[in-house]
């Protein structure tokens, strides 16, 4: 039996907490909104290396916001981004491992070191912008915490830590795994469940009793793939039939529209 019980459209979805250990989180687009950062950090991170190219007489178009970023970017790792815009701009780039000895410049032209140096653009763009939780995802850890429930921050960057530090949410999770954790491991993306199972390792939890929350199409798939329940789905882009598609149990516009159950009582977590 699914831990989420919704009858029709026009019925609040409500989370059944008896049946659950722990919650995974999603931290870019459902804890913390960084998008405008990590779209920034990416256009000024190729337009850097683009402005080298047309230097040496190579004209390449720009990297657009947002179509660019939601193409290339958005919910994936970023050798993976760095490979896909350039090959899809018809620009050929080192893929040789990044070496740790030599610092991350802009003379360093490979997929690795462009992966890095749009960790440098987002770190000052956090700095000097700093990041908001969704209000709805910070009442929501809570309660799920009060509940008795285990929690964990889940991202396939590696800017994550720092993220949730800016936006002041870093202790409401037991287990943070992110994209660092992901390339010491040498875990594929999603939609490969690997990320996922490992976390639930980290908690100790069965994936069958672990919901996972997100607003992404591929970790919707790796979270179904992985046999986890309930899938619940945070739509951010107006994709929600593809969403469910995917394999989730239920979609919400916001976390304030889920009901939770269970665990001690009952409460909406609707806005008043």
């Amino acid at each position: 039996m699914t831990a989420v019980r919704l009858h029709s459209e026009s019925v609040r979805p409500t989370l059944h907490l008896d049946r659950l250990e722990a919650v995974m989180v999603d931290v870019d687009d459902v804890v913390a909104d960084a998008e405008q950062l990590h779209a920034i950090a990416w256009q000024n991170t190729f337009e850097e290396f683009l402005r080298r190219r047309t230097g040496s007489g190579e004209r390449v178009p720009d990297f657009e916001v947002p179509a660019d970023y939601l193409r290339y970017a958005r919910g994936r790792p970023s050798e993976e981004t760095v490979r896909d815009f350039l090959t899809a701009r018809g620009v050929k780039i080192s893929t040789r491992p990044a070496d740790p000895s030599v610092d991350a410049g802009p003379s360093e032209d490979t997929v690795a070191s462009l992966a890095a140096r749009k960790d440098l653009w987002f770190t000052r763009e956090l700095r000097a912008r700093g990041a908001r939780p969704f209000p709805a995802a910070v009442e929501l850890l809570h309660e799920l915490r009060a509940r008795g429930l285990r929690t964990a921050a889940v991202s396939w960057d590696r800017n994550a830590r720092q993220l949730l530090a800016s936006a002041h949410v870093a202790d409401l999770f037991d287990v943070t795994f992110d994209g660092a954790d992901v390339a010491a491991l040498g875990l594929p993306p999603a939609p490969d469940p690997g990320v996922l199972v490992e976390v639930a390792h980290r908690l100790g939890v069965s994936p069958r009793r672990t919901a996972v929350v997100t607003s992404r199409l591929a970790e919707v798939t790796a979270a179904w793939h992985g046999c986890f329940e309930p899938i619940v789905a945070v739509d951010r882009r107006g994709c929600r039939g593809e969403l469910y598609e995917a394999g989730a149990h239920v979609v919400v516009d916001d976390l304030a529209d889920l009901v939770l159950v269970g665990r001690r009582h009952e409460r909406s977590l609707v806005r008043r």
